[in-house]
């Protein structure tokens, strides 16, 4: 994929070196109503798609080499398709989601030039490039959402999809469903020359991360740092600020990561939340970001702005 939409200025943000960030796909807003343009794109020979069963991305396999892009009539022979939806343009060529039966190719057809990999593996295996990785984590949670809104949430009648996919209309009462997106808070907290993290119980053995948690109704980001902060840790903030965001697949979520300043230190950690939380010094953190921690403890793969932000820290950029 080498699109010509590419976002001011240049994806030189800190976000754009996050893992799933860089989608430089036309999303072409103005023009998903339009049926007949769509249709055509739908049958131009150079269109692609990508192909999700259930939550799991469908990907070619030439030995160690996978490819998520396959041809309408590829992505036919996989599978019945269950929705579809447009992404975006990449240059000239149409790029789609497509969702197919539940039963997985590779097995149900006995094929062995197709693979299904869950999407974290993808990522961190770099098993696609950045452009593709991003344009896969905005058809996951795309058609995550679709597999789950069959139905009007207002009158309970089956709902159909519209807007090339960014829509589902309810023809019984005429409602509108639109997919949606869960904020969340993920914050490195301050104090002098420390930074607190904190690990849960279904992290890998010895990981530490920044604290997280979503944002409520009726709150700001700062409010949401403060009050996640405070439930889990015990640890009351004062000042935050913005550092950089992610779309997060995991269904559908944007982490908004942010800097915080402790305005107190003692620990009260909350035992349901948290499995355990501390302050680490710098240098300690350093140790953990390069994987030479003398009790094994470790910071989350380069993929997540948690990473973004605590390497940021330890290599003493001023907050």
């Amino acid at each position: 994929m080498n699109g010509d939409f590419i976002h001011p200025p240049a994806l030189a943000e800190r976000s754009a070196l996050t893992g799933f960030a860089i989608n430089r796909l036309n999303r072409m807003t103005e023009r998903r109503s339009d049926a007949a343009f769509i249709d055509g794109l739908k049958q131009a020979s150079a269109s692609r798609t990508l192909v999700l069963s259930r939550d799991v991305p469908v990907l070619k396999r030439s030995g160690d080499c996978f490819d998520a892009l396959f041809t309408t009539a590829e992505a036919a022979a996989l599978g019945q398709e269950r929705e579809t939806a447009f992404l975006g343009l990449d240059g000239d060529t149409a790029l789609f989601a497509t969702l197919i039966d539940e039963a997985a190719p590779e097995t149900s057809q006995g094929r062995d030039d197709v693979a299904m990999i869950d999407l974290r593996s993808v990522a961190t295996q770099g098993l696609v490039s950045a452009e593709v990785l991003g344009a896969l984590g905005q058809a996951k949670s795309l058609m995550h959402w679709h597999s789950r809104h069959r139905f009007c949430s207002n009158c309970g009648a089956p709902s159909r999809i519209a807007a090339a996919g960014w829509r589902r209309t309810c023809d019984v009462c005429n409602t509108h469903h639109f997919p949606r997106t869960d904020p969340v808070v993920i914050m490195l907290i301050l104090d002098d020359e420390s930074c607190l993290l904190g690990r849960q119980a279904d992290y890998p053995a010895g990981m530490y991360s920044c604290l997280a948690g979503f944002v409520e109704a009726g709150e700001t980001i700062e409010d949401a740092v403060r009050r996640e902060t405070r439930e889990e840790s015990g640890v009351r903030v004062g000042e935050v600020e913005y550092f950089a965001s992610q779309p997060w697949p995991f269904p559908s979520s944007l982490m908004i990561g942010a800097i915080a300043h402790a305005q107190t230190r003692r620990l009260t950690v909350d035992a349901k939340e948290l499995q355990d939380a501390r302050w680490f010094p710098r240098e300690e953190v350093s140790l953990m970001l390069d994987n030479n921690h003398p009790d094994g403890f470790s910071c989350p793969p380069k993929l997540a702005v948690a990473n973004l932000l605590i390497r940021a820290w330890a290599a003493g950029e001023a907050f």
